[in-house]
């Protein structure tokens, strides 16, 4: 018998943590029948594991060579860290950075906290994709701040319009599942 890839493990850990069944109220403002809470994979020790190396290989493979990635708190935070954690091993380094919804009041008033300065190549994660909105807000905040875009890294992709919306836009999205793999479509 086989070990299972990366891929499968990570489909399988968030069937077995994050999917669940039901009537749902999106962020979007839509409902559906099921809904990935990403967090209880990607805040697991395996989630952060398994994510680190596939959203490593997956930048890699895409040519991209950022400075740092990051997106919008909360979702966007786990999948950061681990992605820098996994370069550590595989240089490059690869930092990370979080944005706020909106800039603290106190302190430096900064909205993108972390590894970021202007001019830099980043690419913006995500945990779950539904209609982009999130990463289209990461986006006009981190380039409002000077930074330049690469693309998307997202670990699942709803498939209800977000990446095309992204891509739509100019960005490119490269996604680590998706809802027909988890059998959720």
């Amino acid at each position: 018998m086989t070990a299972p890839s990366d891929a499968q493990s990570l489909d399988r850990l968030l069937l077995d943590r994050s999917v669940k069944r039901g009537d749902f109220l999106l962020a979007s403002g839509k409902r559906s029948s099921f809904y990935v809470d990403a967090r209880l994979t990607t805040m697991s020790a395996a989630g952060l594991a398994l994510i680190g190396r596939l959203g490593l290989a997956a930048i890699r493979s895409e040519g991209w060579m950022p400075h740092s990635v990051g997106g919008l708190t909360m979702g966007a935070d786990p999948v950061a860290y681990a992605v820098a954690v996994a370069s550590t091993r595989e240089t490059p380094i690869i930092e990370a950075f979080s944005v706020r919804k909106e800039a603290k009041g106190h302190g430096t008033g900064r909205r993108i906290e972390g590894n970021f300065q202007s001019g830099d190549a980043v690419v913006v994660v995500e945990d779950v994709i539904t209609s982009g909105g999130s990463a289209h807000s990461a986006i006009k905040a981190i380039r409002a701040e000077g930074g330049r875009i690469l693309g998307v890294l997202a670990v699942v992709d709803r498939e209800e319009g977000g990446r095309k919306s992204l891509q739509d836009a100019g960005v490119p999205v490269v996604v680590l599942t998706t809802a027909t793999r988890l059998g959720l479509l």
